[in-house]
């Protein structure tokens, strides 16, 4: 790792509307429908690029926010008890209409905010200006989505069901209290996407910002009061004694969490009744693609690349381990190894950047661990991109490919959530040392990626595969998209099941209500109707 920054950022490269300006000093935060001022400690929230300012490069120092403590955490969890007041609170009691018209509100109002956040979210987790405008829109269609299928279900909900003599009216209810936690490498989307569809099916919320990537929440806090009643929405920042009080509480119904396994079971211990713990997980993965010998390498090599390399490799959807076929393997290389060559390492806001820093303190030192461990053992670095392979400095490491990765490496178990391709070779997909049994065995499951041509031997093997992971990817790379596909995995990969449509189920309850099917009752299922229709 070099003692000097590979790329520093100059004053005048940085563009106008990107330039972050004054540290941002973000001492309110929201608790029970008001923003409060925040007199406690603050966190210097830095900036993985390093920019000259006069003396050494140094790291940009964005703002800074509050540590939150768990008296904070207990008086957060106070106010959304206090807003469901045990399911007959205003909020639960509201008809889905109102409720989806807080959320519509709250979606204009954060469409007005969207330089700010775009802007913020390129320098503190450093997602190219293209990249970051793209989680922006997605969140913003996503939140439509879920409020355009919502109605659908509400409509489809509103018929009555005879069966055996009875009529039957389902609906569906709230769970209670969201404590909901987002990750830093998509904290919009991901956060958005469990905390929206569980507030609009009447539950309330607790949020605790990601570590990294909590400023650009910031633009939003104002969005949040305007648009929600006190209580239902409490925005907290900090470790993790702020969501301690509320997890040893037992009072936290649903734990809406995307980070890592060891993280969800440390929190989920702290709950005294799990039996009443709903969880909607998202976790770690550690995805394949698997190249067989006839796969069209003009298909496989690009896919595998978006794949593996998209924002760093920093998605749980991310391809992070490859099968190659012997056969094809010499060929693959030179083609894979060509096409990281292309890449283009530099800054968010530079045009074509593929490769930016990593925001992770010590993320290129564990990478560099990874690789090392690697040659120890018998395999080699192939190619590299323009400035090498490997760590550059603290933030930036350039795209590596090393092969031939072996069981007995960390690469070939570990997620490593960062640009670094590891290849193993295999002679016979079935066989014991093969990509099947290697998926099988591994700790996760969420997805792989497979290219061939054979129409008999991909369904075949997607057959299989569909009992080791969720989603089976045919000559394309892993992702999670589009949204209103189903989203979940197997083993220490996801707990639950996310989409538009899945995501309104895991925050909700079926409900029934029954009665005989007699002429005197018809009058009360009318009236059904007319309320749950309100």
């Amino acid at each position: 790792m070099t003692a000097t920054p590979y790329r520093i950022a100059q004053p005048h490269e940085i563009p106008p509307e990107l330039d972050p300006g004054a540290p941002l000093i973000c001492r309110e935060y929201l608790l029970d429908g008001v923003l409060r001022e925040w007199t406690g400690p603050m966190q210097d929230i830095l900036s993985p690029i390093f920019v000259a300012a006069g003396g050494e490069p140094a790291r940009r120092l964005l703002g800074r926010c509050p540590a939150h403590d768990a008296e904070t955490g207990q008086a957060a969890l106070e106010a959304a008890c206090s807003a469901y007041d045990q399911g007959l609170g205003d909020w639960p009691t509201r008809p889905p209409a109102s409720r989806m018209t807080c959320v519509e509100d709250f979606c204009r109002l954060m469409r007005a905010r969207r330089a700010e956040i775009v802007r913020l979210m390129v320098w503190e987790i450093c997602k190219s200006r293209k990249e970051s405008e793209q989680e922006f829109d997605r969140t913003i269609e996503y939140i439509d989505n879920t409020l355009a299928t919502l109605r659908a279900m509400l409509e489809d909900d509103a018929r009555t069901v005879g069966v055996s003599g009875l009529a039957a009216r389902i609906g569906r209810s709230p769970l209670g209290v969201v404590l909901c936690m987002g990750p830093f490498n998509f904290p919009l989307n991901e956060t958005l996407a469990t905390l929206i569809p569980a507030l609009v099916m009447g539950n309330t919320a607790i949020v605790k910002l990601p570590r990294i990537g909590r400023l650009l929440f910031w633009p939003l806090m104002s969005c949040f009061k305007e648009a929600f009643p006190r209580g239902v929405v409490n925005i907290l920042s900090g470790g993790i004694e702020v969501v301690t009080p509320a997890m040893t509480s037992g009072q936290v119904d649903v734990l809406a969490f995307i980070g890592t396994s060891r993280a969800a079971e440390s929190l989920s211990a702290l709950h005294p009744r799990p039996n009443r713990l709903r969880r909607v997980l998202g976790m770690e993965a550690k995805n394949a693609a698997i190249i067989l010998p006839d796969a069209d390498l003009a298909v496989a090599v690009p896919e595998v690349l978006r794949g593996a390399f998209g924002f760093n490799g920093q998605r749980c959807t991310a391809i992070k381990l490859i099968f190659v076929a012997r056969g094809i393997a010499q060929q693959f290389l030179e083609e894979f190894s060509n096409a990281v060559k292309s890449l283009k390492i530099g800054m968010p806001w530079e045009d074509g950047v593929n490769i930016t820093p990593l925001p992770e303190p010590g993320k290129t030192a564990y990478l560099t661990t990874l690789l090392r461990d690697a040659l120890s053992k018998g395999a080699s670095v192939v190619g590299g991109s323009s400035a090498g392979s490997g760590a550059l400095d603290e933030t930036f490491f350039a795209p590596a490919i090393v092969c031939p990765v072996t069981k007995d490496m960390r690469v070939f178990r570990e997620e490593q959530f960062g640009p670094l391709a590891p290849v193993a070779l295999f002679d016979d997909v079935r066989e014991a040392s093969g990509p099947l049994r290697a998926i099988a065995r591994s700790d996760y499951g969420q997805q792989v990626s497979l290219f061939g041509r054979d129409p008999s031997e991909l369904t075949h093997l997607a057959g299989l595969l569909h009992n080791l992971v969720s989603r089976v990817n045919i000559n394309c790379k892993c992702q999670r998209g589009p949204d209103i596909l189903p989203f979940t995995a197997r083993r220490d990969s996801a707990v639950g099941t996310l989409s538009v449509a899945d995501g309104l189920r895991a925050f909700s309850l079926p409900t029934l209500t029954v009665t005989r099917q007699t002429p005197a009752n018809t009058p009360i299922l009318d009236a059904l109707k007319r309320e749950e229709g309100a």
